[in-house]
């Protein structure tokens, strides 16, 4: 003998396992499973969304009969916290957990250029890897000395570039530049951080290194490269000047060579004029001298 027993659905039970799947910078994929298993029709719940940093909410409904749930919450900002509520629609018990969405990534090319009596520091513009990201939100500088062991805030700026100045000599420093932080400071950008040293030690950074020899790199190739074309031009010209000293030189031997010797003649004015000289000069015949003809 058996019994068929069916149990009587809760509806006031919370979604179970309630988690986050992946986390992005402007989105948040969060999954739960129903109160109870296999749902024999469609459930109501209730996604409620609670901006820690801006102090707002937002509710969204969500319908099916899924055991599991996955949803995908949309329109958020880059590193920003955020509350999950998930119930279902009858405000039954609920189910929550805290999010962080990710921030926003790191300048790239970070470097440091040494003037006579101040730094720049340099990067690339994060625009340029970031949709979410508005220049006129700008970037703000942190500087840390090791000796004193304290971070001080340098400024923000909406340009690539900053200028540090009264550096103390014997000192180490380290700079960071991010996305500028928003509502007191709750939602920065990863830092580019950069170790500067020079002044203590004599030794350049490696980020100041790599920027110096960019410079370097940058003025030695081109003048390099006009040395290479001068001395191709050089060539050229050496070469044709070449040819036509050889082509002169061989008229000038067809000219005066000899196919019965079979070779060049070449005499100079000197043997013209003395052998000319030599030759004994006919001035006429004497009536004492008999003309002989054979």
């Amino acid at each position: 003998d058996y019994v068929v027993v069916k149990m009587i659905p809760d509806n006031r039970l919370p979604p179970r396992h309630l988690h986050s799947v992946h986390t992005g910078k402007t989105f948040a994929v969060i999954k739960w499973e129903s109160p109870y298993d296999s749902p024999d029709q469609d459930m109501l719940y209730a996604v409620a969304v609670k901006d820690l940093v801006r102090k707002t909410d937002k509710i969204y409904k969500v319908k099916t009969r899924n055991s599991t749930v996955e949803y995908t919450i949309k329109k958020l900002e880059p590193g920003g916290k955020y509350h999950v509520i998930v119930q279902l629609g009858n405000m039954s018990k609920e189910s929550s957990m805290k999010i962080s969405t990710v921030p926003l990534s790191a300048p790239d090319a970070l470097k440091i250029i040494t003037e006579n009596d101040h730094i720049l520091l340099f990067w690339k513009s994060l625009a340029l890897k970031e949709s979410n990201f508005n220049e006129s939100r700008g970037y703000e500088i942190h500087m840390f000395d090791s000796l004193m062991n304290i971070t001080a805030y340098l400024g923000n700026t909406t340009e690539n570039f900053f200028k540090v100045s009264n550096l103390k000599i014997g000192h180490n420093y380290s700079f960071s530049v991010q996305a500028r932080c928003l509502y007191s400071g709750q939602m920065c950008g990863e830092p580019a951080t950069l170790l500067y040293d020079e002044l203590g030690t004599g030794e350049d950074s490696s980020a100041t290194k790599s920027g110096r020899s960019t410079d370097v790199a940058a003025i030695v190739v081109p003048v390099l490269f006009l040395l290479l074309v001068t001395l191709g031009i050089g060539f050229v010209v050496l070469y044709m000047r070449h040819r036509r000293l050889q082509n002169s030189f061989t008229a000038f031997a067809n000219s005066h060579y000899s196919s019965r010797l079979g070779s060049a003649i070449f005499s100079s004015g000197d043997d013209l004029g003395d052998e000319d000289d030599e030759a004994p000069m006919i001035t006429g015949f004497s009536d004492d001298v008999p003309m002989v003809i054979a």
